[in-house]
């Protein structure tokens, strides 16, 4: 009986409190991960806009997992004597309060200044024509001297550190949510109900991160300063690389969802009487057991393995856990598996940029719609095969490895489907259009040898002969018409040396689009995530917290990512800003060639893990009945959570009971 008891509901003031409990706890659910996911989809707009490396960007998105460790042990030791329904709201407020720490630095920073070689295209009137090769010969020193000036009078560039901080703050709050949730529902709800509650949850958890991706996808569509410039004035789009998204928008109405799945927390009472008491039916309460231990185990499968934990009070007893061969097999394998998963979710709307030409807004959009919806159709499925087929321990385990490694050499496939670099004059092809090694003195031809353009500028335009240049000045164009995105710049002298080009001499703003060929890629691509991602969650749970994963993993797929980097944009104190320009195929390969080495490795140790679980089983199973064969007769707490792992019909929440 919980403490305090006495003063509960009545049982039917109580049902009406638990299904109250349960749609709060379900909002909660679904704004802790609609959060999360904006966070994933505006990774890219946050990079841009604070000029970050990916390797820092992805460090800010790891913070939310420091915030998380920074309260666990808390959380678990505490919490049975705190009133949970008001710790969840704190929870809830302090995410909040995280969501809309990590927009306010768009409110401070003034108005976002793209990298531009000609800052008076924008303004100029539809009459008047700007030469871009004599503007740097004349006015030079000029930029650089008000430069210099509006560098000393800009905030400082460490305001990203506001949105590690918030993100830490978020990942603070959401950290009794879960645990706190879930043991508030086994304690006072019906037996036989909670695994149904605990599905509800799930499902509606799956809809937070569909949603969150269609909210940054329309977010990245936005410019980020809406409302407060004239967009006629703005000459990049959003197929762009500098082109910012209003990302801090989404962090509004994260906060604000966090901030309303709060409220009914407040009105909910700390303990309700109990519907049906059946002490020997009852699972034992999860909270109570994470008060006596900090569990780092996780669950596979439909929750039939749970890791085994000592008696003492201490929490150093995880130690035991560790020592058990099981177990630590168990949790090697996960970790490479979850390293690998977190690494290539978080870079892959970047991924779909760089390699296929997408935009942002369009990047986020394909993951919500095609992505989502068939890892959630898999795991529903998945259980539905388990439970036809009566899989117990050895079945499951057996089923998950085969569908997890064929969802891993589906994966492989997206070697073959990638496309060839962007052909930019002077860095991938040279200005007579044939493939060239790297070299950042290579901008400069002689085509444009009167022109004295700046090298650090990435400013590009798109020849009618089908090559990208760095800058019109570097195009060496010498006259414009049109205005804003319209602009188009004439009599430029490095498409005439273009090999076999004999049209207009002539550029657009932006970059030249991939090819067709690169658009077909793309939609296959599409196919083999759909396809992989159906597989691996049909074989495994996906609830799964990545703590040690996700700190990481995040930032040396960044740091790798930032070494294919070919063109690096640069901030108007001169300094080094976010890239512009990869290298399509050493991204490819180290953004690919990482996740597949990672978990690669894992179903090796997975192989291991089967051998050491079909073996335990077996001699578990040969052992005689203990208590004399009686069902009924009282066995010790672990005794009863090592019965339940290999019971088939046993529930998810009786399961993490035994954490």
């Amino acid at each position: 009986m919980v403490s305090g008891q006495h003063l509960a509901p009545t049982t039917s003031l109580a049902l009406c409190y638990i299904r109250a409990f349960l749609a709060a706890l379900s909002f909660s659910y679904l704004s802790k991960t609609l959060s999360g996911t904006i966070m994933k989809s505006s990774i890219t707009q946050i990079e841009r806009r604070f000029d970050l490396t990916s390797s820092t960007v992805g460090f800010i998105d790891g913070s939310f997992e420091i915030g998380n460790l920074l309260v666990i042990a808390f959380v678990s030791y505490f919490g049975a004597k705190l009133h949970r329904p008001k710790v969840i709201a704190v929870g809830c407020f302090t995410m909040a309060l995280g969501s809309l720490l990590t927009a306010m630095p768009h409110f401070f920073m003034g108005y976002y200044k793209y990298e531009t070689s000609s800052h008076t295209a924008s303004s100029a009137n539809l009459t008047s024509s700007i030469n871009p090769c004599s503007q740097h010969q004349d006015v030079n020193e000029t930029l650089l001297e008000v430069s210099q000036s509006g560098c000393e009078k800009e905030p400082s560039s460490y305001m990203w550190i506001y949105i590690l901080l918030g993100n830490m703050l978020r990942g603070i709050g959401e950290t009794p949510i879960t645990p706190l949730g879930i043991s508030y529902l086994d304690d006072f709800a019906k037996e036989e109900d909670v695994p149904v509650y605990v599905a509800c949850l799930h499902t509606i958890a799956m809809l937070g991160p569909m949603f969150g991706f269609l909210l940054g996808s329309l977010c990245a569509k936005l410019y980020v300063d809406i409302g407060f410039v004239d967009l006629g004035s703005i000459t990049i789009t959003p197929q762009d690389s500098r082109w910012v998204g209003a990302w801090w928008l989404g962090f509004l109405i994260g906060g604000v969802t966090s901030f309303l799945a709060a409220i009914p927390f407040c009105f909910l009472p700390k303990s309700l009487k109990k519907p049906e008491e059946d002490n020997d039916k009852t699972s034992y309460g999860l909270l109570e057991n994470m008060r006596k231990k900090l569990t780092l185990a996780q669950n596979l499968n439909s929750g039939k393995i749970v890791s085994l934990s000592g008696h003492t009070e201490n929490i150093f007893c995880n130690m035991e856990i560790l020592s058990n061969r099981m177990y630590f097999t168990f949790l090697c394998c996960s970790l490479l598996q979850f390293n690998s998963f977190i690494g290539f979710l978080t870079y892959k709307p970047k991924y779909m940029e760089q390699q296929y030409g997408q935009s942002t807004s369009k990047s986020n959009f394909l993951i919500g719609l095609t992505t989502l919806p068939p890892v959630g159709i898999g795991i529903f499925l998945g259980g539905l095969i388990m439970k036809k087929y009566k899989m117990g321990i050895i079945g499951a385990t057996k089923f998950a490895f085969i569908m997890s490694f064929l969802a891993y050499v589906t994966t492989l496939l997206h070697f073959f489907v990638g496309c060839e670099n962007h052909v930019v004059a002077g860095m991938t092809v040279s200005y007579e259009g044939k493939p060239i090694p790297y070299h950042e003195n290579a901008i400069f031809s002689e085509c444009n040898s009167d022109c004295k353009c700046a090298s650090n500028v990435w400013d590009p335009v798109c020849g009618d002969n089908g090559l990208t240049y760095v800058s019109a000045c570097l195009a060496g164009c010498t006259t414009s018409v049109g205005h804003g995105k319209s602009t188009v710049f004439q009599n430029c002298s490095c498409l005439a040396v273009s090999s076999s080009w004999t049209g207009n001499n002539s550029v657009t703003l932006g970059q030249c689009p991939k090819s067709e060929d690169c658009s077909m890629k793309f939609i296959y691509y599409t196919v083999i995530q759909v396809i992989s991602g159906f597989c691996y969650a049909l074989g495994v749970k996906l609830t799964v917290y990545q703590r040690l994963t996700g700190i990481p993993a995040p930032v040396y797929f960044g740091a790798l990512i930032d070494k294919t980097c070919l063109k690096w944009g640069s901030t108007s104190c001169g300094q080094q800003g976010a890239c512009r320009l990869y290298d399509s195929n050493a991204y490819r390969y180290v953004y690919l060639g990482l996740s597949a080495v990672l978990r690669g490795p894992s179903y090796l140790i997975g192989i291991l893990f089967y051998i050491l679980i079909k073996k335990d089983f077996q001699n578990k199973k040969s052992r005689p009945i203990v208590n004399g064969g009686r069902e009924d007769a009282p066995i010790n707490k672990e005794d009863n959570c090592k019965i339940k792992e290999h019971l088939p019909g046993s529930s998810d929440v009786e399961n993490e009971s035994c954490i």
